[in-house]
């Protein structure tokens, strides 16, 4: 499970850092994305790559502190799930938290030439039941 774990602090690592190569080499490259932002899904490498092009470009000077809390990880062999919160916060370059967000994140895992790889990623907040706006902070 300790490698499972360490895909966490790499995902984190990798989005403070903005650097999309590191953040890439989690996934499979055939995942399959449902992502709360935009696009119905994502599929492949490709896809995924340019959405995280996108998104680390459009920080400009800000970058983001993820958190992860409530992380469960259920391990089946070759195969794993995850489930976290994850909370997104902009911070600036003089480090003042600017803004932040919560989703719920489920991960479906593979192992596959000895390496831990995300083959699905679900992002999700509930919705308000009167307006149907999404909420993204608990």
């Amino acid at each position: 499970m300790d490698e499972i774990e360490s895909l966490f602090e790499t995902y984190k690592n990798a989005v403070f850092q903005k650097d999309v190569d590191a953040y890439i080499a989690i996934y499979d490259e055939q995942v399959l994305i449902f992502d709360m932002w935009e696009d119905w899904s994502s599929e492949g490498f490709a896809a995924w790559k340019q959405m995280t092009q996108d998104w680390f470009s459009n920080l400009g000077s800000d970058r983001v502190v993820v958190t992860f809390e409530d992380i469960r990880i259920q391990q089946h062999g070759e195969s794993a799930s995850a489930t976290a919160f994850i909370k997104f916060a902009a911070i600036s370059e003089n480090g003042e938290e600017l803004r932040y967000l919560q989703n719920r994140l489920t991960w479906v895992l593979q192992k596959k030439e000895n390496t831990w790889k995300i083959v699905h990623q679900h992002t999700s907040g509930p919705a308000a039941f009167e307006t149907g706006k999404v909420l993204l902070k608990k």
